[in-house]
């Protein structure tokens, strides 16, 4: 298995070809939130010189049916590689033309999968924008991050997690780590993704859930925002991305570092 690469193929490919059994420590995404419709996926606006659309490779508008469904294929294929209690840290948020997608989708996997909701970590971004043109619903500044174990591995998922002391009846008493984390919207804008990840995010949750050496696949790559983070951190990654055009923005960020976030990474600055 060849690790620090991005696959320039569809997730389900990688998944069967390229990742063995119980190989990855984490699956680490932000996957298309499939929240938008026709109208509003493809633009041409100009943002910092870019003439941009939402992505490049394909529209997120499929139908429930077909979104849940390839959703489920994907958790199959994560409970073939997923090492014994490692866990998917799956980043999803709703939109205001289908607000109950979301909910959809996380209740067929953990109907429907090996996996369950072993935690829900609340992501605040630094700032809301877009801002809501809507006169009646909230403008949103959060996101989730659901962190899916196997069910059968619900009381034994790792997370760096200090036992700080031990009570007189001989509990263990561990560290207070909240499930509310401060970090940036996102990275640089890239030419062929307005919706980028953020590094500062994926160092947070790295830091929680990352054993040493770890293997992190990223079944959504984009323009490598995992990978930079798992470089910077002295991990192993694996990606997958459609777009050839994002695999070689991302390859370029990683030869040269730029496109992460302006904050310093500090390991002990979780939120």
């Amino acid at each position: 298995m060849e690790l620090n690469k991005i696959w320039n193929e569809s997730n389900e490919v990688t998944l069967k070809e390229h990742l063995d059994d119980k190989s990855v420590d984490i699956v680490l995404t932000s996957p298309f939130y499939n929240s938008t419709n026709n109208s509003r996926t493809l633009t041409n606006n100009n943002s910092k010189g870019y003439p941009s659309c939402r992505y490049d490779e394909f529209v997120d508008n499929m139908s429930f049916e077909d979104y849940n469904a390839y959703i489920l294929r994907l958790f199959e294929g994560f409970d073939r590689v997923l090492k014994n209690n490692g866990v998917v840290l799956w980043n999803i948020s709703y939109g205001a033309a289908n607000p109950d997608g979301m909910f959809q989708n996380i209740n067929e996997i953990v109907t429907k999968s090996n996996f369950s909701i072993a935690d829900v970590i609340i992501w605040k971004k630094k700032s809301a924008l877009p801002n809501n043109i809507s006169p009646n619903r909230l403008t949103r500044i959060t996101e989730y991050v659901f962190v899916m174990a196997r069910k059968s591995e619900l009381d034994t998922f790792f997370m760096n997690k200090k036992k700080i002391s031990v009570s007189a009846g001989g509990q263990n008493i561990y560290e207070n780590i909240f499930n509310f984390v401060v970090a940036n919207n996102n990275d640089e804008v890239c030419p062929y993704n307005k919706a980028t990840y953020s590094t500062d995010l994926c160092y947070k949750l790295l830091n929680m859930y990352a054993p040493q050496n770890a293997v992190v696949y990223d079944p959504f790559m984009g323009s490598g925002t995992t990978a930079l983070a798992c470089k910077n951190m002295d991990l192993n990654y694996i990606g997958s991305e459609l777009s050839k055009n994002q695999v070689e923005w991302a390859e370029n960020r990683l030869m040269t570092g730029k496109g992460h976030t302006n904050e310093t990474h500090d390991d002990n600055a979780l939120f």
